[in-house]
């Protein structure tokens, strides 16, 4: 598991401890995507969650554990978030849509921090075998959401046929997190546009024009 207790564990919290466990990851998260995982210390956390030495510890053991919560925190809120833009997605103008609401979004901080996500691959991927495991799963499903995507453009017959779904939302996510780190390195989002861009012209060949 990814999280400090096991379900069963989280499940008998009081709503009070709930609550905390949840304020300290919360405020673990931000902490980790504005400065960095390994600059973050586990003393900054209690102060930003307004927690005792013994609440955080009570339910993280280290900072390893705290990581894999926030790990999973941030895979849920990603998650939730593309579901929404892309379950509907059918057509290459809501590929359109995506994109710009994704660079919006970055564009809110001057491309600094990078993707909520990918920031934290980078950091953890080599030192936690189990958060890795988590983010490429993530990773995975969130790819997986982009080919359903190009899928039921298939079906509702405005991508080509022999386009290879799999293959292009690999591609595109492949855009996508690699404009995100040219955009924090920059703190300009050009990069992001121009990497997104260039995927979504190559998907644009394969778009069926009405007859």
């Amino acid at each position: 598991m990814t999280r400090s207790q096991s379900a069963e564990e989280v499940s008998r919290l009081t709503p009070r401890g709930a609550a905390t466990r949840q304020r300290i990851i919360a405020a673990a998260a931000e902490l980790m995507y504005v400065k960095g995982v390994s600059s973050t210390t586990l003393d900054e956390v209690r102060a930003a969650s307004g927690t005792s030495k013994s609440q955080l510890y009570h339910h993280f053991a280290d900072k390893e554990q705290l990581v894999r919560a926030v790990v999973a925190l941030r895979a849920e809120q990603i998650i939730e978030r593309e579901q929404a833009a892309l379950l509907r997605l059918r057509s290459f103008n809501g590929l359109l849509r995506w994109r710009d609401a994704l660079v919006q979004r970055n564009a809110l901080q001057k491309g600094a921090h990078g993707c909520m996500l990918g920031s934290l691959a980078v950091e953890v991927s080599d030192q936690d075998d189990v958060a890795r495991s988590a983010l490429a799963e993530t990773f995975g499903e969130w790819e997986g959401l982009i080919e359903a995507g190009l899928r039921r453009m298939q079906e509702a017959r405005t991508l080509a046929a022999d386009a290879d779904p799999r293959k292009l939302a690999t591609g595109l996510m492949a855009a996508l997190q690699g404009g995100y780190l040219l955009a924090q390195a920059a703190h300009d989002t050009t990069p992001m546009e121009i990497a997104l861009d260039l995927a979504l012209d190559h998907i644009r060949t394969l778009v069926v024009k009405p007859q």
